[in-house]
């Protein structure tokens, strides 16, 4: 039987808003919230949070969750998986879960794992259908455009498609959960950065450009990924 383990990136230093993932909401950890999750889902495995700083392991570990150190040089989330996938080579499907949205469900988790089974692709990932102006024109939030079998075309911190005719452009945001098959995992962090990727920062367009196939599952779900600390007070009010 194939396994399927989500794999948690949980890196310490973030430029925004250091040390978010141990930032407390109801006395829990921000990436304990992340894990609780994970740990929900009906289609994985195994969970485990990889990690470059011991406080985020210690912490780990004391709520129960298996977790591993990596090398802080890695430069992105998937790099970070994949030192950990190397380690462990009986998971064929491999789910890169960001550490930083505690309001992702286990839902939306099994509709990435699915598609990524079911979907004839490299790598599976999810986008929801925004309207807000603000959040079509916000470069932190992600925009993606997809073909008629919801294979992706292109990723952009700018509005993509250009409304030149408004009335026709519907806009996607990206959600950053990332399904891999192994071999995939392993051929993209091979692969030299490209210059549409370090244009946008965005490490999915390295598969984009290097031919892999990136299936989207559309969900409605509309998570609050915590890089701010207005993020967090968010997050904090909706507990309440």
């Amino acid at each position: 039987m194939e396994k399927t383990v989500i794999i948690i990136p949980a890196r310490y230093s973030s430029t925004r808003l250091k040390g978010k993932l141990l930032m407390e909401v109801k006395n829990k950890p921000i990436i304990q919230w992340v894990w609780e999750a994970a740990k929900k889902s009906k289609l994985a495995d195994e969970v485990i949070i990889a990690t470059d700083s011991e406080l985020i392991l210690n912490k780990a570990l004391e709520f129960g969750a298996k977790a591993e150190m990596t090398s802080s040089e890695h430069k992105s989330g998937s790099d970070r998986i994949c030192e950990v996938a190397k380690r462990h080579e009986e998971f064929e499907y491999i789910l890169n879960m960001q550490g930083d949205e505690p309001q992702i469900t286990p839902e939306v988790i099994d509709l990435a794992i699915s598609t990524l089974k079911e979907g004839n692709c490299d790598i599976s990932t999810l986008a929801r259908q925004i309207t807000d102006p603000e959040q079509i024109n916000d470069p932190n939030c992600v925009k993606c455009v997809f073909d008629n079998d919801f294979r992706a075309l292109y990723f952009s911190r700018c509005p993509i498609p250009y409304p030149r005719n408004p009335q026709d452009a519907k806009y996607y945001a990206h959600i950053g959960i990332y399904g891999y098959k192994r071999e995939s995992l392993l051929k993209m962090t091979s692969l030299e950065q490209s210059d549409i990727e370090k244009a946008e920062s965005l490490e999915q367009l390295r598969a984009l450009k290097n031919n892999m196939t990136i299936k989207v599952a559309i969900t409605k779900l509309n998570p609050i990924g915590i890089d701010t600390q207005q993020d967090l007070d968010k997050f904090k009010n909706l507990q309440e």
